[in-house]
């Protein structure tokens, strides 16, 4: 967030909704003179005026003071388009079927981009009867150890927790599952791609 509220998205929420200046002054009872100021960068809103904006608007109040608006292009929610976020501060994982603004600890987090696995990061999937095992040589210390590891189908979701000093091993139900993710604290996200394990079989 580089600024308070941009007017540059004050507008685009206001033509959204079909809304002219004049209309948005009323409905927040002042003058249009104010929105013009906020929408070309002059002035900006007064905090007590952030929560009927951005009801008026529809939009939250963290779409608002982030600058853009959350755009809910997947509307079947599709778990393949799945985002995971991890938090620095707490190390809490959340996930979202789409674009999100998510806030934990007062810092705004960003997706993490997830990477094929490399040769330091590399799993062991198994195909047993109707599940998946998944394990990864990887050190499972205090300071180094796989966060997390989720497995994705086109309309499912199994997340499973990890900590230091456990195994790193999963068995996941099939079910469809196209990627295996895999957060190392200190590198990263990762992805296998179940369909080549499903064409080794």
């Amino acid at each position: 967030m580089n600024q308070y509220v941009t007017g540059a998205i004050i507008k685009e929420l206001r033509e959204n909704k079909k809304l002219t200046q004049a209309n948005l002054a009323e409905m927040l009872c002042i003058s249009d003179k104010t929105i013009s100021k906020w929408e070309t960068g002059k002035g900006y809103p007064d905090i007590s005026l952030l929560e009927p904006l951005a009801k008026t608007l529809g939009v939250s109040i963290t779409e608002l003071l982030a600058g853009e608006a959350v755009v809910n292009a997947n509307v079947s929610s599709n778990m393949l388009r799945s985002k995971f976020y991890v938090c620095p501060i707490c190390g809490n994982v959340l996930h979202s079927m789409g674009e999100s603004v998510i806030h934990c600890h007062g810092v705004q987090l960003t997706p993490e981009e997830a990477e094929p696995c490399d040769e330091h990061h590399m799993p062991k999937v198994e195909i047993i009867e109707d599940e998946y095992f998944f394990t990864i040589d990887h050190e499972m210390t205090r300071t180094h150890y796989i966060s997390f590891v989720a497995a994705i189908s086109p309309d499912r979701f199994q997340l499973v927790k990890l900590y230091p000093e456990w195994n790193a091993e999963v068995r996941f139900r099939i079910n469809g599952v196209q990627k295996i993710y895999y957060y190392c604290n200190r590198a990263g996200l990762f992805y296998y791609n179940c369909s080549r394990k499903r064409k080794q079989s």
